[in-house]
């Protein structure tokens, strides 16, 4: 089984041998085992845990490169015409989120839907990929 030790970032999904497609939680890891997308088990083992990006890539032990796809997953697309109160909710409760001019994107979650609601959020149910932003203080994990 090959290994990859080490992580690299800003590469192009064009310039990748094989890809693997991982959900928000996915992402973060150090150590496991994973499987391309076309099959292929390949072994990570990082120096110290780290959430990975869409533009980073594993470095496998053998020079090929496995690049990341986020996986969609359920989602709450969160709209208001107070944005930055929600936010505030939301980050008072350490919630991942995902930030836009327009909206807010977080996990599907019955008990927050339900808060959201009630401060008189919009809320809709999709699927896409997750890419909420990492803490002022989280050194690359959230």
């Amino acid at each position: 089984m090959r290994v990859a030790h080490t992580i690299k970032s800003g590469v192009a999904i064009n310039a990748v041998d094989a890809l693997i497609t991982l959900d928000y939680a996915g992402r973060h890891m150090r150590r496991r085992v994973l499987k391309t997308d076309m099959g292929e088990e390949f072994l990570v083992e990082l120096p110290e845990a780290r959430h990975l990006n869409v533009s980073d890539s594993f470095i496998l032990d053998d020079g090929r490169l496995i690049g990341i796809i986020p996986k969609d997953e359920p989602l709450l697309k969160i709209t208001h015409a107070n944005l930055s109160r929600l936010a505030w909710h939301l980050g008072n409760r350490h919630v991942p989120c995902q930030i836009d001019s327009e909206f807010l994107l977080i996990a599907q979650d019955h008990v927050l839907e339900a808060m959201l609601i009630g401060l008189g959020a919009d809320v809709t149910k999709l699927e896409m990929p997750f890419t909420p932003e990492s803490g002022a203080y989280s050194h690359g994990h959230d």
